[in-house]
């Protein structure tokens, strides 16, 4: 199963039979409305908190999954998964109403496709039947934690992004319907010492560029054999970045094959900068819009690299600089599985 060093092949290729994704006012204003499962129109959610209004929408994610599948919750064995927030309380709360074994993660905004190739793993050794996958984030609540609340209307470089207010979760199985999951490639920190936290894409790209490198490696594969090569949340700034260290090392990525979650989200006419970011980013991103797509039969195969920045207020206080981090996960159809 593991072929080189760092991805894994899954013999037994593990099934999405299906998706919860739920978002905020600003994502319904968005360019994939039409591809949420729920919609919000307010940031509180009837909440008192942003923390608690993101714990809901984590569960409404594996409500809806849950209900769009064949199966009871009581089906399933665990729930892996994570968000940016205080120790990844809104998601061990959800673990908590769910009353399912819980793995919580954090790998910032990478934590989605952690979260995936984990399920695929566990699956494919024959640990569990079903396994609910997700992350989760919010704009008001990740703003507050590392940056400024967004009450005291500080004003940004044209480098930073927006966070996400969503939730998006996917129910993997030993078999059933759906897109397989083939393989994954696990990130290692990288770190090129850069020290802003509001140019998130900047600090990504590198990680982005070492394990997509890594991934065609060891997989044996040209970028031409996907029919997207996805990123999950590194915005202009990072995406152009990305590309072009790709074809300094002569990997032959072209822009019409290369998509950015944080670009795929919002219209440009809205006011996000470089583009989204957040956990949630490439997690509604890609349980909505792209694998709708792939049930459309508009795309077959398709490489998920979820990028997360892993610092902390502390740690930016402090003057470290921002360490990084890119997993990636082959999804493919099933009609198109070599």
């Amino acid at each position: 199963m593991l072929t080189g060093h760092r991805t894994w092949i899954f013999e037994n290729k593990p099934v999405i039979i299906s998706t919860g994704t739920v978002g905020g006012p600003f994502e319904a204003k968005g360019n994939i409305s039409k591809d949420f499962d729920l919609l919000h129109d307010d940031m509180w959610l009837k909440q008192s908190t942003f923390e608690k209004a993101q714990r809901t929408m984590m569960e409404e994610a594996t409500q809806i999954a849950v209900k769009n599948s064949f199966i009871d919750k009581e089906q399933i064995q665990f729930f892996i998964s994570g968000d940016l927030i205080n120790q990844i309380t809104p998601t061990s709360f959800t673990a908590k109403t769910l009353d399912v074994p819980y793995f919580g993660l954090f790998s910032a905004c990478a934590t989605s496709m952690e979260s995936l190739a984990l399920s695929a793993l566990i699956i494919n050794g024959g640990g569990a039947d079903f396994i609910l996958s997700g992350a989760s984030s919010h704009n008001a609540a990740t703003e507050k934690q590392f940056r400024y609340p967004t009450e005291y209307g500080g004003q940004k470089p044209p480098t930073a992004q927006w966070t996400v207010t969503g939730a998006g979760c996917a129910l993997v199985a030993k078999e059933g319907d759906g897109p397989r999951i083939t393989s994954a490639t696990i990130g290692k920190v990288v770190d090129m010492g850069m020290t802003d936290p509001f140019n998130m894409g900047g600090a990504m790209a590198p990680a982005a560029v070492d394990t997509i490198e890594q991934h065609l490696k060891e997989r044996d594969v040209d970028p031409s054999y996907y029919d997207l090569i996805i990123t999950g949340d590194l915005g202009h700034v990072g995406r152009e970045i990305t590309i072009d260290l790709l074809q300094k090392r002569n990997i032959a990525i072209t822009e019409e094959n290369f998509k950015d979650c944080g670009l795929t989200i919002y219209r440009e006419d809205q006011p996000v900068l470089a583009g989204a970011s957040g956990a949630a980013c490439s997690a509604v991103v890609v349980y909505g819009h792209f694998l709708n797509l792939m049930k459309k039969e508009k795309l077959k195969r398709i490489l998920v690299v979820a990028t997360g920045a892993l610092h902390s207020p502390l740690s930016v206080q402090q003057g470290d600089p921002i360490p990084c981090i890119a997993h990636a996960v082959s999804i493919e159809s099933g009609s198109d599985i070599q």
